[in-house]
C-alpha cells in the first residue's frame, strides 16, 4: 500500500487471582476501563481537567495513548477529538466469569507503531491495577508473567517470557513491521480464489455512516483502508497518507462476491463512568466467504488479522481470522 510502514508488537499478559474476581462474559470492557483510570492515576500531573482542556496534552503519555488526539498541524481528522489508539487489548476468549484465588487469566495487548516504546508503561499499569483489583467486588490479581507473541513461518508462532513478577526486569522483545506491500491489479484475466473471514470478537462496521451487518467485500477494504492509513500517519513512518486511487480500489472490491454468510449478533453493552451509562455495543460474529480476485487485498486483509477493524477495537472488537482457498 504504497508507502504505508507499520509496526506492531503483541503481547500476552498472564495475571492470576489473589482474591475471588467476578468478570463479565465479555472482559474488553473492563480491562480497558481498569487500564484507563489507573494509567491516568500514574502519569497524568494536571489530574482536575479533562485532556481537551490541558495544556500538556500534545506532550502527555496518557493523551497520546488513550484519547490520542490529532497534532495541531495534521492534514487529516482536523474536525475530530481523537485519532485511531495505538493500541488493542483483547480480552480472552472463554465466557467464564468467576476467578478463584491462584486461577491465571490471559488476556493479549497489541501495541503499534511509537506506542511500542510505551511498554513499560503498560506493565507497570497493569501491575498497579492487580493491586487496586478488577470486577464485581474488585478483585486483586498479581501480573505473572508478560510474553512477547511473535508470529512465526506457516502459523507457527514464537513465544518468549520477556518479563515476569520474580525478576522485575523487561527483556528486549521483537518489533514485527506489517508486510502492507502495493496495490495493484493485473489486466489480463484475474485468478479467482475465496477467502472465509471468521469473526471472533463482536465486529461493528459502519456504511454510510450507520452499522451495519449486511456485511460486503467492499465494506472490508474501506474499514480496512481507513483504519490503516490512519494508524501509519498518526502512529506510523510519517509518511503521510499513501498516493492510492481510493475508487479504483474500492470498485475492484465491488467484484468480490459474498457467497456464504453465517453472521449471528452478539448483544453486548459498557458501562461509561464518563458519561455515567450504560451503552450498547452490540455487533456481530461468525463467518463469511468471499469469491473473486482476491489476492490484491491479501497485504491489507493479512494485516487486520493483527489491527482489527470497525469500531471499538481498543475493546478487542473487530478481531477475526484468515482463512483462504485458491
Amino acid at each position: 500500500m504504497g508507502a504505508i510502514e507499520i509496526d506492531t508488537s503483541s503481547f500476552r499478559f498472564i495475571i492470576t487471582a489473589i482474591e475471588p474476581m467476578i468478570l463479565p462474559g465479555y472482559k474488553g470492557s473492563t480491562l480497558r476501563g481498569g487500564f484507563g483510570s489507573t494509567f491516568r492515576r500514574i502519569v497524568c500531573i494536571v489530574k482536575d481537567k479533562e485532556c481537551l482542556e490541558c495544556l500538556l496534552r500534545a506532550k502527555c503519555i496518557y493523551s497520546y495513548v488513550f484519547e490520542t488526539p490529532p497534532p495541531a498541524d495534521t492534514k487529516v481528522m482536523r474536525k475530530y477529538e481523537a485519532a485511531p489508539h495505538p493500541f488493542i487489548l483483547e480480552p480472552p476468549p472463554e465466557r467464564r466469569r468467576g476467578y478463584k484465588p491462584g486461577d491465571e487469566m490471559v488476556f493479549g495487548l497489541t501495541l503499534i507503531g511509537r506506542a511500542i516504546d510505551y511498554l513499560p508503561y503498560f506493565i507497570y499499569t497493569f501491575e498497579e491495577l492487580g493491586k487496586t483489583g478488577l470486577g464485581k467486588g474488585r478483585g486483586r490479581f498479581e501480573l505473572k508473567t508478560v510474553v512477547n507473541h511473535v508470529p512465526g513461518v506457516e502459523g507457527k508462532a514464537v513465544d518468549r517470557i520477556i518479563y515476569s513478577s520474580t525478576t522485575k526486569m523487561l527483556s528486549d522483545f521483537q518489533k514485527v513491521p506489517l508486510p502492507l506491500g502495493t496495490i495493484s491489479f493485473d489486466d489480463t484475466t484475474p485468478e479467482t480464489s475465496r477467502l472465509t473471514l471468521n469473526f471472533l470478537t463482536p465486529t461493528r462496521i459502519s456504511h454510510n455512516g450507520h452499522l451495519t451487518d449486511a456485511i460486503e467485500f467492499h465494506m472490508i477494504v474501506r474499514n480496512l483502508m481507513r483504519r490503516i492509513s490512519l494508524l501509519a500517519y498518526f502512529h506510523g513512518n510519517g509518511h503521510g497518507l499513501p498516493d492510492l486511487d481510493f475508487n479504483e480500489i474500492i470498485e475492484k472490491a465491488k467484484g468480490v462476491k459474498v457467497i456464504r454468510k453465517r453472521l449471528r449478533r452478539y448483544n453486548w453493552e459498557r458501562y461509561s463512568g464518563r458519561q455515567e451509562r450504560r451503552i450498547s455495543m452490540d455487533g456481530f460474529v461468525g463467518s463469511i466467504t468471499f469469491e473473486g480476485e482476491i489476492e490484491p487485498f491479501m497485504p491489507m486483509i493479512k494485516a487486520g488479522e493483527v489491527l482489527h477493524i470497525g469500531k471499538g477495537t481498543v475493546f478487542g472488537l473487530g478481531r477475526y481470522k484468515v482463512q483462504q482457498e485458491h
